[in-house]
């Protein structure tokens, strides 16, 4: 039997006191929809030429694959700033190299590719993390009925503290289980080596992930505090330093502007020390392994690693119930998933 997943009750949710209001989503692809927000948009000048595309039913790597077919050139050309869920409406930016505006003009849509816009040129090509956020609007249907009162606890409490910021099941595949592929690699150089590098990567960012998810589990309760020996990141830039003052820094997480870390392990990504060190201890050692052994896996397999945020900003929230179906609308940074909104509302398993 498989793990339980990210999104089985036994990982916590930080609205446990609401109980939950069930629901189906994405019945259909119009019932998730996601519109990337630009970090910026072309100068109109250079070899990269920006377009917004609005797709249905397609993933992004299926849609850079068709366009790279379409216009002849090499999948690598084509600039992308973040991945899009195949099963959606999604609207985003991509950079093509060398390709010329009428031709982008005259490709067909189709019920998968519903739109292209030229947006102008641009000196460089778009890269992952290169927007601002996504703007999502979701329907959830089959909602327990007169369930406003409880709606508006759930969300004045995501509002106030923060979305758990854990990873979605994308990274984990079909089976949930590509984490326990990325942990034999770590320590199995021999078979790692024999991987191409893209393939290897892929796995063992899954096994970050996990690690990852099990420390925001451990944190749930104080994922809005921090504490001596903490990593804390700055929301207007990303930076990270360590906590020394915790009565100093409280006031600024109760205010949004910084929020406690976990560690993406890697050859440079530091450690907490203090309380929250003895979290990831513990958790790492649950997984059968240290710190030390997971920096020194990262150092060998040539990724730095980073601190990522135990929570995010729940941004812009507007919500409506009618009857059963309800509707929301918010935006979250790069990096984050819409998915785990929506399993504090629907908190079951299925």
């Amino acid at each position: 039997m498989p793990p339980p997943s990210w999104l089985d009750d036994t990982v916590p949710y930080l609205t446990a006191s609401v109980p939950a209001l069930g629901g189906r989503i994405r019945s259909t692809p119009d019932d998730f929809c996601v519109e990337e927000r630009p970090l910026y948009l072309p100068c109109g000048e250079g070899e990269h030429l920006y377009i917004r595309v609005k797709k249905r039913g397609l993933s992004t790597p299926d849609l850079v694959l068709r366009l790279a077919s379409q216009l002849h050139v090499k999948a690598q050309t084509i600039g992308v700033a973040g991945l899009k869920d195949a099963q959606a409406v999604t609207t985003q930016m991509l950079s093509l190299q060398g390709v010329k505006a009428e031709t982008i003009s005259a490709l067909p849509t189709d019920e998968r590719l519903l739109a292209l816009e030229v947006l102008g040129r641009h000196r460089n090509r778009l890269r992952k993390g290169h927007h601002a956020g996504n703007q999502f609007r979701l329907v959830i249907r089959d909602v327990r009925e007169r369930s406003e009162d409880d709606l508006q606890e759930l969300f004045d409490e995501l509002v106030r503290r923060g979305v758990p910021n854990y990873f979605g099941p994308q990274r984990q595949g079909r089976s949930g289980t590509n984490f326990q592929l990325g942990a034999e690699l770590l320590q199995d150089a021999a078979r790692r080596n024999k991987m191409p590098r893209n393939k290897r990567i892929w796995f063992m960012n899954a096994y970050q992930s996990h690690v990852f998810n099990r420390i925001v589990a451990k944190r749930i309760e104080s994922i809005d505090r921090v504490f001596l020996g903490d990593w804390a990141m700055k929301s207007d830039n990303g930076a990270c330093f360590p906590v020394e003052q915790p009565e100093v820094e409280q006031p600024r997480a109760d205010r949004f502007e910084i929020s406690p870390t976990g560690p993406l392990f890697g050859s440079r990504a530091p450690w907490a020390t203090g309380v929250p060190g003895d979290i990831e201890q513990a958790v790492v050692a649950e997984l059968g392994t240290t710190p030390e052994l997971l920096s020194k896996a990262g150092a060998e397999c040539g990724f730095r690693g980073e601190r990522r945020a135990l929570r995010v900003r729940l941004n812009e929230l507007s919500w409506s119930l009618e009857g059963t179906v309800l509707t929301l609308g918010f935006w979250l940074p790069p990096g984050s998933y819409a998915t785990s909104v929506l399993r504090e509302v629907v908190k079951k398993s299925d």
